[in-house]
C-alpha cells in the first residue's frame, strides 16, 4: 500500500469510529430521554435517576458503595440523596454491625418510581437486542464491557450478576 491508499484507509476508519461514537450519543440521548420527561415531572434529574435505580435494584447498599459505583463526590450525593429520602423515595438505616454504616432502602414509593422510570428503558432495550438478533446479544454485552475501564470491570461485573449482588439483602448490606 502506498502512503496515500494508508492515510485513505486510516481516515476512513477514523470516521468509522466517530459514527460509532455519534451513535453512541443519541442512543444514550433516546435512552435516557423518557425517564428525564418523567422526572421532570418530580423535580428530579438523571442523578435522581441513577441513585434511585441503584438503591432500587440492590436494597440495603451502603452508601460509600453507592459513592463508588455512581464516581460522585459524597457533596453531589448528599443533596441527591436528601431530596430523595426527604420526599418518601429512599430509606437510610444505620448498619446492625457497624453503627456508622449508612444502609440505603427504597421505599414502596421509591420501587414505584424506578419502576416507572425503567419501563420504557426495558421496552427499548428489549426491542433493540430483537432487532439486532439472538446471536448479537453476547457480542453487544461484550462490546459493552469492553467500553467500561479495565480496572473497573470486576466490580462492574460483580454489581450487575444478580447471583453476586443479590436484591435482598439483611441490614448489615450483606447477602442474606
Amino acid at each position: 500500500m502506498n502512503e496515500d491508499t494508508e492515510r485513505l484507509a486510516q481516515n476512513a476508519a477514523e470516521a468509522n469510529l466517530h459514527a460509532f461514537a455519534e451513535l453512541l450519543f443519541f442512543a444514550y440521548r433516546d435512552f435516557t430521554g423518557d425517564p428525564d420527561a418523567i422526572l421532570k415531572d418530580f423535580g428530579f434529574g438523571r442523578a435522581h435517576h441513577r441513585v434511585l435505580h441503584f438503591v432500587n435494584r440492590h436494597s440495603g447498599l451502603r452508601v460509600a458503595d453507592l459513592l463508588e459505583i455512581l464516581n460522585i463526590t459524597k457533596q453531589s450525593l448528599s443533596r441527591v440523596l436528601k431530596q430523595l429520602i426527604d420526599q418518601g423515595y429512599i430509606t437510610q438505616k444505620a448498619g446492625a454491625a457497624d453503627r456508622r454504616e449508612r444502609l440505603l432502602y427504597p421505599t414502596e414509593r421509591g420501587m414505584a418510581l424506578a419502576g416507572r422510570l425503567a419501563a420504557p428503558q426495558l421496552v427499548r432495550l428489549r426491542a433493540a437486542l430483537t432487532a439486532a438478533g439472538p446471536e448479537a446479544e453476547t457480542a453487544i454485552r461484550r462490546f459493552l464491557e469492553a467500553m467500561i475501564n479495565a480496572e473497573d470491570r470486576p466490580k462492574v461485573s460483580a454489581i450487575i450478576d444478580p447471583a453476586a449482588f443479590p436484591a435482598d439483602r439483611n441490614d448489615e448490606g450483606k447477602p442474606s
